[in-house]
């Protein structure tokens, strides 16, 4: 298959989504908290971005099928731009509050650009226009964490206006070069599930994927309650600035990129998938519990690319072994429930994280989510039995 310009153009507004959840991870905590929140509200904060994100992106995507991908897309990233600019001007925690909500309100790029590369790729070659997706959330949350933690030494603003300023050039590019595809527009009609009970009941309740199921949601809660706390847990733990947590977090989109790589299919045929997974769940259980006692920065480090390391191994594995407990039929089912555990972890995590500093010692959020991590394990154990009976 070969890439055109539509596919680089939606490749860099999806970079672009990333940047405006990853770029302020390492400075936001630390700016709110500046303005007099406590841990809790810099938790709600944050999770203000998915929790709007989680109702509007659906309705976004189905306005596209209406009114064509081009103008949804062109009004999700000005929605981002203005977000990223108030941002930057703000000094004042409803201003911080504002740009995350205006951003997450109609900032909905992934679905409109997913719906776009649907309509520009072939059946047999979409798996690898959407590995695009995946190709760009690992750069973006590579570089926007590095980019916001380094630059928000001089100013919390200096961060905020060139993700701006990002952001203003894919809307340019969008206006001038991307041509729209949706040609016989359809009558629409909102009566859109945002979250579908009747799915997560039916196969939470298989014995096939519900111990799958329960290890992945695992999994992204116990990956986001650290992460959208880490700038509070390394600043109360280890008194590290937003461009060390920066550097943490770029570490974890480096190697999450790294095993979207032919390495990973490699690991998988020398090791074995199911002990690559089951390992790649240790480590990162293993890693964070070590982080939460590491006397030292050095040790801190070692045991946080640990944590990196398994938590890219889990997540493609887990959600493979899941793809395959179900017939090629409900993949897009399974796909809903997998989105959707991963959209309400972004929404919970923050929040229960916030709560765990708020209460305790930093030390404990690390713990937590090593615990969390460890119920996976013993889900993953159950579910490779059910595969066996």
């Amino acid at each position: 298959m070969k890439f055109d310009r539509r596919h680089y153009i939606i490749f860099s507004i999806m970079i672009t989504e990333v940047l405006g959840f990853s770029l302020v991870l390492p400075f936001l905590p630390l700016f709110a908290e500046e303005l007099g929140a406590n841990p809790i509200q810099i938790g709600l904060i944050i999770a203000s971005f998915s929790l709007f994100q989680f109702f509007s992106a659906p309705v976004m995507g189905k306005l596209s099928d209406h009114l064509g991908r081009k103008p949804m897309l062109i009004l999700s990233q000005l929605s981002t731009f203005i977000s990223f600019v108030i941002l930057g001007f703000a000094n004042s925690l409803w201003m911080v509050i504002l740009s995350r909500v205006i951003d997450g309100l109609l900032g909905s790029n992934n679905a409109i650009a997913q719906a776009y590369l649907s309509d520009i790729s072939s059946k047999k070659d979409r798996s690898k226009a959407f590995g695009l997706a995946g190709m760009a959330f690992g750069i973006g949350f590579m570089v926007g964490p590095a980019t916001g933690g380094f630059l928000s030494r001089f100013s919390y603003s200096v961060p905020a206006f060139l993700a701006a300023a990002v952001s203003f050039m894919t809307i340019l590019t969008t206006i001038f070069l991307l041509p729209e595809t949706v040609t016989k527009k359809k009558d629409v009609k909102l009566n859109i599930k945002i979250l579908k009970l009747g799915d997560f009941s039916k196969y939470f309740r298989r014995k096939k994927t519900a111990p799958l199921l329960f290890t992945f949601a695992a999994y992204v809660m116990s990956l986001f309650i650290l992460t959208t706390n880490l700038a509070l847990f390394c600043e109360r733990r280890l008194q590290f600035g937003a461009s060390e947590v920066g550097f943490l977090l770029a570490l974890i989109g480096m190697i999450n990129l790294l095993f979207r790589s032919p390495l990973l299919e490699k690991l998988i045929h020398l090791i074995g998938e199911h002990r690559l997974t089951f390992s790649g769940i240790v480590f990162m259980s293993i890693g964070l519990f070590f982080a939460s006692i590491a006397p030292e920065n050095i040790l801190f480090y070692a045991s946080f690319t640990l944590f990196a390391f398994g938590s890219a191994l889990s997540r493609p594995l887990i959600l493979g072994e899941i793809s395959r407990r179900v017939s090629k039929d409900e993949q897009g089912a399974i796909s809903g429930v997998t989105g959707s555990l991963g959209s309400l972890a972004r929404i919970i995590g923050p929040v229960l994280g916030g709560l765990i500093l708020n209460h305790f010692v930093p030390g404990i959020l690390t713990l937590v989510s090593s615990i969390t991590m460890a119920l996976g394990l013993i889900g993953f154990i159950v579910a490779g039995r059910k595969k066996r009976k």
